[in-house]
């Protein structure tokens, strides 16, 4: 191999056989590392997966808290067969009917009207 003054490989000065040897050197190399590389990514992707799975497992194994049925105490006039508990996010209807000036309690089911605060029972 020719080098220059400096001490770098001269590959323009380098004959035609000098650079294909070292071009075959270099892809023997290069496969070497990234075939060490794809090893070692595959192994931290298995040691990701194995961590993720006993994180899932884990969860997966507790069995979910059981919640009472929770009967309605809204519904639709427009679509009766659309109602609310009373629970979590309002439904699309309803807040379009609070928008336009509607009160809640307009959309009661009739069983479940709610007690006046003089008559609900204190806890102590």
């Amino acid at each position: 191999m020719t080098k220059n003054a400096t001490g770098d490989l001269n590959l323009e000065g380098m004959h035609f056989d000098e650079l294909s040897l070292l071009h075959q050197e270099l892809t023997k190399v290069l496969a070497r590392k990234i075939t060490a590389e794809q090893v070692e990514l595959d192994n931290r992707l298995e040691r990701l997966i194995s961590g993720t799975a006993s994180v899932l497992k884990s969860s997966a194994e507790r069995p979910r808290r059981k919640y009472p049925k929770v009967m309605p105490k809204y519904f639709n006039p427009e679509v009766p067969t659309e109602t609310w508990s009373g629970r979590g996010k309002q439904p699309r209807w309803l807040v379009s009917a609070l928008r336009s000036g509607h009160r809640l309690e307009e959309f009661q089911i009739a069983g479940k009207r709610a007690a006046s605060p003089s008559r609900r029972g204190r806890r102590s």
